[in-house]
């Protein structure tokens, strides 16, 4: 097969299918970035679509044969674009070599002396934003993307002239499998895509896959307090540097002290204090996170200075517990949770903020997951004061197995089920009062209702 490389230099010429996605648009201004020239196509005129045409991108609304031009010397596609897609097809009549989209960011990550990859179920681009944060703080000037906006970058992406690529990696379609790491972070493993892997060994093998990518000189970065990531990476024949709560860490968390939704705790490397960190996003989960982001800066050299001020200017991500505004007297926050993993770790984080009550709007993500985890769901839904259930975000999927939210509603009490938005806001705005904190969350679009009622 033709390799992505033979295409990054200055003045070939490539089309994107599906540039208007997060990944997709940060690829596109990537690879204009290196002088290559980039056109591209969406179904959707959203706001990235309209940022690159603003940047000179021509950016085609809907997918049309007419799009891919006989001076396209290669085409690049996201998973959701098939092979009857009128594009792929003329592509192919043409003889004009389809690339997925994890292959083009594997090859361009191959460019780079430092290739950063984050992996794992949850945690991806929080910790991925804070690794930015941190390497732009040590000023080694990267390349970043992020499956998430990062308000420092006003973006999910950066086109930087060092020689460290920044990199969320997803196991999902065993993306990750393209990547070419020089530090390969695992933050956790679960059973979860379950609509492509078999099983938790399954997900559990890839993750190892993945970690074998590394270079006999380079680094694993794993969590220790993860049992399912120890299994995976048991007597890998790579360095492994190991994050934690507890002192077995190579590098742990010691006198930890929550004030607020602020942390402030020291970070022990081999036993010996190497920063001390103020965060300033809630939650355990997040200074776990931020262990492991020390760690991938240790690998990478970086001084002690770059990670404290890194770590202690880092805000949080675009929808990972994004402050919406006030509704009422209530608080409004959005977060992307979709697994019952990440919802333990918001609901765990929101309970020590005491509020009077909590209020969570929750759009399940996929119809497999759903389904699959389902008591784990139901035991999640059963913690908030409220629970307002919004129908499943398909994704890319057909509901074949008959399932929906409502099904959730049924085995959570006082749970309710609202078929449409509308219908769900306007109880939202009837049950919210003073002292609530309400919670918009899931992978789909059920940040508009947060959006809608905020008063900024």
């Amino acid at each position: 097969m033709t390799d992505f490389n033979n295409y990054l230099s200055p003045g070939r010429r490539g089309h994107l299918i599906g540039i208007g996605g997060v990944s997709m648009s940060s690829l596109a201004d990537v690879l204009r970035g290196m002088g290559i020239i980039i056109s591209g196509s969406d179904m959707n005129n959203n706001k990235n679509a309209r940022a690159l045409s603003a940047a000179g991108i021509p950016v085609a609304i809907g997918h049309r044969a007419e799009n891919i031009t006989e001076d396209i010397e290669f085409v690049v596609r996201t998973a959701a674009v098939h092979d009857d897609n009128p594009e792929i097809v003329r592509a192919h009549e043409l003889g004009i070599p389809v690339f997925e989209r994890t292959q083009a960011w594997g090859a361009i990550s191959r460019d780079y002396s430092n290739a950063l990859c984050i992996s794992g179920t949850h945690g991806k681009t929080t910790t991925t934003s804070m690794c930015t944060h941190i390497l732009m703080a040590a000023d080694k000037d990267p390349t970043v993307m992020i499956g998430g906006t990062l308000p420092l970058l006003n973006a999910g992406h950066r086109v930087g002239h060092g020689n460290t690529i920044i990199m969320e990696a997803c196991e999902y379609y065993n993306s990750f499998l393209s990547f070419h790491p020089t530090v390969a972070v695992i933050l956790n493993i679960e059973a979860d895509h379950l609509d492509f892997f078999k099983d938790l060994e399954d997900v559990q093998h890839s993750f190892r896959e993945f970690a074998l990518r590394t270079p006999e000189d380079g680094c694993v970065v794993a969590n220790l307090d993860d049992a399912n990531t120890m299994e995976a990476i048991k007597d890998i024949p790579r360095t492994v540097m190991t994050f934690g709560l507890t002192a077995k860490a190579d590098v742990y968390a010691d006198n930890i002290e929550f004030k607020g939704a602020n942390s402030h705790f020291d970070i022990k490397f081999n036993g010996q204090l190497f920063t001390d960190v103020t965060l300033h996003v809630p939650g355990l989960h997040n200074v776990k996170n931020a262990l492991a982001a020390a760690a991938a800066a240790i690998c990478l050299g970086v001084k002690p200075n770059a990670v404290k001020y890194g770590l202690a200017g880092f805000n949080g991500a675009g929808r990972r517990f994004e402050f919406k505004g006030k509704f009422n007297g209530a608080d409004v926050y959005d977060d992307y949770a979709h697994h019952p993993g990440e919802l333990k770790a918001l609901l765990d984080t929101v309970e020590e903020l005491n509020y009077k009550r909590s209020i969570l709007v929750f759009q399940p993500h996929t119809y497999t997951r759903t389904a699959t985890l389902f008591d784990d769901f139901v035991k999640q839904l059963k913690r908030p004061d409220v629970v307002l259930l919004a129908e499943i975000f398909a994704a890319r999927e057909q509901n074949t197995i008959g399932i929906s939210s409502a099904s959730l509603a049924e085995q959570v009490e006082g749970a309710e089920f609202f078929p449409t938005f509308p219908e769900l806001e306007a109880e939202l705005k009837r049950r919210a009062r003073p002292g609530d904190i309400i919670l918009t969350v899931g992978a789909g679009d059920v940040y508009k209702i947060g959006e809608n009622i905020a008063e900024k």
